[in-house]
């Protein structure tokens, strides 16, 4: 097991919920027109759930390039704030469903997306990308995974990595742990988190519902390979099955290690001693290198990322994309947010800052150089390694089997069930996608 520095050599994309506030939607206008913004321009109403950190700093890098490019077109917020979108997705189901659809939404690209498509109320969007020349620009695995039944229903602005162990360092080092070599399996890491929590540290940090399903498919990646993991969304590997038990021992092993106090907060505050150097580890996605950037800690000295032990070259890939909903008042604009989102300017703007890597493989070296080290392994690594995808981030399974297993998860860290009780709740979760 080498560091994904390592991994990649030196030279690579999430669905879950967090949480959201309040939202606004556009006023009525005639069909294809949006309202009119101060100067002229034609308001464009695009839900999100960017509104904090460095998630809020890569939309207003994004929002720049958009207006910058498309001058008669101007952004209007519609969005709630929050990590992950699960309010946001409230109110947008509400917004849908009384056929009053923003311009656009965002909405992880993958099993997230099938309600919308079943209740008819996303448009194909597979012209775009014959417009844009996104089949050319997106590398082929991602094409795979954005296309159901033939069809694209979304336009990523991004990809992302979910099963990413962050680790500070001189944490590590006081508790007798080389952070230059991570562990081998689960059950290795989890003896050195039991080093760390002996040197009188916090072992391993766990956040709200969402950021638990997160490690937890990062444990059963790990535990069962590639394989028997993508079994688990076509019946083929059962999740009363006893490999599956063994992850979740090791997986209830984590959380009784893991600081509780964050249980209920966003990924943030639950990666902040990490950073701060209360804390070993934390799992989470790699939007979380922009948070270390931004606060003046450097890769590779201050803090390692790696893949969760026992899942080195398995990328665990989720995206952020944009959709073109039924019904949507300013069309145009919404095309041309779609243009600059996936156009190299709206990519390397948002993903530099995000955390992020571009969903483009076109880009040139001289472009590549602009994303920090992080960033460039990432590329490397989605390039070469074996591709899943998450449960958390929408990739792998549809939104209500996520909320479930959300909820199993919430459940469980707080003592609620054992693992038996914790494993036959994720058995029913998973039945729409398994029976």
């Amino acid at each position: 097991m080498k560091r994904i520095s390592a991994l990649a050599g030196v030279a690579a994309v999430s669905l879950i919920l967090t949480a959201c506030g309040g939202g606004g939607s556009q006023e009525s206008a005639p069909e294809g027109e949006g309202s009119e913004a101060a100067g002229g321009a034609t308001e464009v109403s695009v839900v999100t759930w960017w509104e904090a950190g460095t998630e809020k700093e890569g939309r207003e890098a994004l929002v720049e390039v958009f207006e910058s490019e498309h001058p008669d077109f101007k952004f209007n917020n519609a969005a709630v704030a929050g990590g992950g979108g699960s309010q946001a997705k409230q109110k947008l189901a509400a917004d849908l469903a009384a056929q009053n659809p923003p311009d656009t939404f965002q909405a992880h690209a993958g099993a997230e997306l099938t309600d919308y498509i079943e209740a008819q109320q996303i448009e194909d969007v597979s012209a775009l990308y014959d417009e844009f020349q996104l089949n050319e620009a997106f590398p082929e695995t991602l094409i795979d995974r954005l296309t159901v039944d033939g069809k694209i229903y979304s336009v990523p602005t991004n990809i992302h990595r979910a099963n990413v162990v962050w680790a500070n360092n001189a944490v590590l080092e006081e508790a007798g742990i080389d952070p230059t070599t991570p562990p081998a399996d689960v059950e290795s890491w989890i003896a050195d988190m039991k080093k760390v929590k002996e040197a009188g540290k916090v072992p391993i940090t766990v956040g709200m519902a969402w950021t638990q399903l997160n490690l937890l498919e990062s444990i059963l990646i790990a535990d069962l390979g590639p394989e028997a993991y993508n079994g688990l969304f076509d019946g083929t590997t059962g999740w009363d099955s006893a490999e599956v038990t063994t992850a979740l021992e090791h997986y209830g092993e984590i959380i009784d290690l893991a600081d509780k106090s964050y249980l209920n907060e966003d990924w943030e505050p639950a990666m902040n001693p990490v950073i701060n150097g209360e804390a070993a580890y934390n799992v989470m996605g790699d939007w979380a290198v922009a948070a270390f950037n931004a606060s003046e800690k450097v890769y590779n000295e201050d803090y390692v990322a790696f893949p969760v032990p026992g899942s080195e070259g398995v990328f665990d890939f989720l995206a952020d994309s944009f959709t073109l909903p039924v019904g949507a008042k300013n069309v145009d604009g919404t095309k041309a947010w779609l243009q600059s989102i996936s156009g190299k300017p709206g990519q390397i703007a948002f993903n530099t800052v995000k955390g992020s890597i571009p969903a483009r493989a076109d880009l040139t070296e001289e472009e590549i150089g602009q994303f920090d080290e992080y960033q460039q392994d990432a590329m490397k690594s989605f390039a070469e390694d074996t591709i899943v995808s998450s449960i958390a981030h929408g990739a792998a399974a549809p939104v209500a089997v996520s909320n479930a297993m959300n909820d199993a998860c919430a459940k469980f860290a707080q003592g609620a069930s054992d693992v038996a009780g914790f494993q036959a709740e994720l058995v029913k979760a998973a039945e729409p996608m398994t029976k």
